[in-house]
C-alpha cells in the first residue's frame, strides 16, 4: 500500500469520466482515454462505475481510483455512498476506493468511519476521502482514510460560495495533517497543477480540463455565441 501511495507522489491523476448521456460514456472510450493518459505520463486514473473500472483495468496496470456515483433519495451523498457500492468497485479492479467523506448525513445510517473500516478489512483497499472542509478532512483522517481529496470543495451547501480549486483548503489540510492530499477540482492548467504540488498536494487530479470534451466544447460554443450577439 505504501508503494502505491509512493507511485502517486508528485504526479498527475487523470479523471476519465463522461456524462451518462454523452457518446463518450462508453467503457471502451473511457478505457482509451485512461490508456492515453498513462502513456503520456499520468501516474494513475480516477474512474466512475464498475463497468468503466473493469474496462480500464483490462487495459492498464496503473493505479485506479474507483468510485460509483449514486443518487439516493433523501441524501446528498453520492460518491460511493454505501459499502456495497465500494465492494462493486473493488471487484471491478480499483486499487483505491473514493468515498464522500463530508460531514453530511449518510444513507442507511452508515458512518464514514465504519465505511472506511469495512473497505480496509473486507476489501483490502485504500480509501480516498473526498471532502469539502478542513473539519471533514480531520474527521476522515481520524477515521483512517489513506488519502484526502479536496474534491467536494465548492460542491456542498457549506462551500457553495467558493469556487474550486480549493487551494486555501489544501493549504489548511497540509498544515494540520500528515495524510497525503490529492488536490482535485478546478485545476484547469499545468501551472495550476504545479501550484497545487507546491502548496503541499501529494498528487493532482485533473478531469474536465483534459477529458471533459462535452463541457469543454459547450464552453467554447457558448463563448462564440455570445460574440455573435
Amino acid at each position: 500500500m505504501k508503494t502505491l501511495l509512493q507511485t502517486l507522489k508528485g504526479g498527475l491523476v487523470v479523471s476519465c469520466q463522461a456524462p451518462a448521456d454523452s457518446p463518450m460514456h462508453e467503457p471502451f472510450v473511457i478505457a482509451a482515454m485512461a490508456e492515453a493518459s498513462v502513456k503520456q505520463g499520468a501516474v494513475g486514473v480516477r474512474i466512475d462505475t464498475p463497468a468503466h473500472v473493469r474496462a480500464v483495468r483490462q487495459r492498464l496496470s496503473a493505479p485506479i481510483i474507483g468510485l460509483w456515483k449514486q443518487q439516493i433519495p433523501g441524501s446528498e451523498v453520492y460518491i460511493t455512498p454505501q459499502f456495497h457500492h465500494a465492494a462493486a468497485i473493488a471487484e471491478a479492479g480499483a486499487d483505491i476506493i473514493a468515498i464522500d467523506a463530508t460531514l453530511r448525513e449518510r444513507p442507511g445510517g452508515e458512518t464514514v468511519e465504519s465505511l472506511i473500516q469495512q473497505i480496509h478489512t473486507q476489501l483490502g483497499k485504500l480509501v480516498m476521502a473526498d471532502v469539502d472542509t478542513l473539519e471533514a478532512a480531520i474527521a476522515a483522517a481520524s477515521a483512517g482514510a489513506d488519502l484526502i481529496g479536496t474534491t467536494l470543495y465548492g460542491y456542498t451547501a457549506e462551500t457553495r460560495q467558493f469556487t474550486p480549486p480549493g487551494f486555501a483548503l489544501l493549504t489548511q489540510i497540509a498544515k494540520q495533517l500528515s495524510t497525503p492530499i490529492l488536490c482535485e477540482g478546478g485545476i484547469s492548467s499545468p501551472a495550476m497543477a504545479r501550484q497545487a504540488i507546491d502548496l503541499g498536494a501529494h498528487a493532482v487530479v485533473v478531469g474536465t480540463a483534459i477529458t471533459g470534451i462535452d463541457l469543454q466544447v459547450k464552453a467554447y460554443q457558448s463563448a462564440l455565441e455570445i460574440g455573435l450577439c
